[in-house]
C-alpha cells in the first residue's frame, strides 16, 4: 500500500472533529453519573455491547458485511483491546476516585503520545516541532480551562491519575494502529462494529466473574439512561465519526479530539446551563485554537506566505 502524506483536515472532517468532542466530551459526565451506582466493568462492559448491538441492529442500512470482519478478526480483536476495552476500564476505574475534569485533562495528554507513537510506527506521521509544538499549547490551552483550582488535587490519587494517562497511551497506540485498515476495505462502520464487538466479547465474561451484576441493587433511572447515553451517543455514534476522520487525516488529526472535549463541555455549560464562563475559560480556548492551528499548519502556512508576498514586494 502507497503512504501517502500527512494532510491537513477539511472543513467537513473539522466540523465531524467538534460534532466528535461533544460525543467525547459527554462520556466524561456520563460515566460520573454511572460510576456512583455501577461498579467498572459492569459501566463497560455494557458501553460496549449496547453500542455493538445497536451497530449489528443498522446493518442492513449500512452494508455491514460480517464475512468481511471475519476476514480481518485477529486485528479487530487488538484494536478492540488496546482501543476500547483497555482505556475504557482504566478510565471508569479512574473515575471512581477522580473528578470528571481532571480525568478530561489527563485524557487530554493523548495528542502528545500520539505524536511521538506515529512517529516511531508510521512513515507519513512523522514527529516535526510544529506539530509537537501544537499538542503541547492545546494541552496547556486544556489545563487552563480546568483551572488551578482542579489541578490542586492532582497526585492526591496517584493510581487514578496513572489509570488516565495509561489510557491517554492506549488511545495513542490504537490510532496509529487503525490507520491500517484504511488499505483493508472496511468501511468506518465495519471497523468500529468490529472492535466494539471484540471488545464486548472480552468484557462480558469479566464483568460477569468480577462484578456479579445481578447481586447488584437495581440502579435508578439516571444511572440507566446516563449507560445507555455512553453506549449509543459517546460510543456506537461516535466510533463510526472517529474512523471516518481517521480514513481520511490520519491518526494524529483524529486525536485532537481529546484537546476540544473539555473545551466543549465547558462551553456545553456555559449556553446549555447558564454557568459562567472565567477569564481562565477564554484563555484556554484561544490557546486551544493556537494549537489546532499549529498542528493544522495552513494557517502558518498563509502567514509565510503573506509575509514573503509582502517582503518581496517592498524590495
Amino acid at each position: 500500500m502507497s503512504v501517502s502524506p500527512q494532510r491537513a483536515m477539511t472543513a467537513t472532517e473539522w466540523g465531524l472533529l467538534l460534532l466528535l468532542s461533544v460525543l467525547w466530551g459527554g462520556s466524561f459526565f456520563f460515566v460520573g453519573v454511572a460510576v456512583k451506582e455501577l461498579p467498572p466493568f459492569t459501566i463497560v462492559a455494557a458501553r460496549v455491547t449496547i453500542a455493538a448491538a445497536l451497530l449489528w441492529l443498522a446493518a442492513p442500512f449500512t452494508g455491514l458485511s460480517a464475512a468481511r470482519l471475519w476476514a480481518q478478526a485477529p486485528a479487530l480483536v487488538l484494536l478492540g483491546l488496546i482501543n476500547n476495552a483497555i482505556p475504557f476500564s482504566l478510565i471508569v476505574w479512574g473515575q471512581t476516585q477522580l473528578a470528571s475534569g481532571l480525568a478530561a485533562i489527563l485524557n487530554a495528554t493523548t495528542p502528545v503520545f500520539t505524536v511521538v507513537v506515529a512517529h516511531v510506527f508510521t512513515a507519513e506521521e512523522k514527529l516535526d516541532p510544529r506539530r509537537l509544538t501544537g499538542a503541547l499549547i492545546g494541552f496547556v490551552g486544556v489545563a487552563a480551562m480546568i483551572g488551578p483550582d482542579l489541578l490542586g488535587g492532582l497526585g492526591e490519587q496517584v493510581a487514578a491519575e496513572g489509570a488516565a494517562l495509561l489510557a491517554a497511551i492506549a488511545y495513542a497506540f490504537g490510532s496509529v494502529f487503525a490507520r491500517r485498515f484504511r488499505g483493508l476495505g472496511l468501511t468506518p462502520v465495519e471497523v468500529a462494529t468490529g472492535q466494539l464487538t471484540a471488545s464486548s466479547l472480552a468484557l462480558l465474561p469479566l464483568a460477569l466473574i468480577v462484578d456479579a451484576p445481578w447481586t447488584l441493587t437495581a440502579p435508578s433511572v439516571g444511572a440507566l439512561a446516563a449507560v445507555l447515553a455512553l453506549g449509543s451517543l459517546s460510543t456506537a455514534f461516535a466510533f463510526v465519526i472517529y474512523f471516518r476522520i481517521l480514513a481520511g487525516a490520519g491518526a494524529t488529526n483524529v486525536v485532537l479530539v481529546t484537546l476540544l472535549a473539555p473545551a466543549t463541555t465547558i462551553l456545553l455549560g456555559a449556553l446549555a446551563l447558564g454557568e459562567r464562563l472565567a477569564m481562565r475559560s477564554l484563555l484556554g480556548l484561544a490557546l486551544i485554537a493556537l494549537g489546532l492551528a499549529c498542528i493544522d499548519g495552513r494557517l502558518l502556512q498563509a502567514g509565510r506566505a503573506r509575509l514573503a508576498s509582502l517582503t518581496r514586494g517592498g524590495a
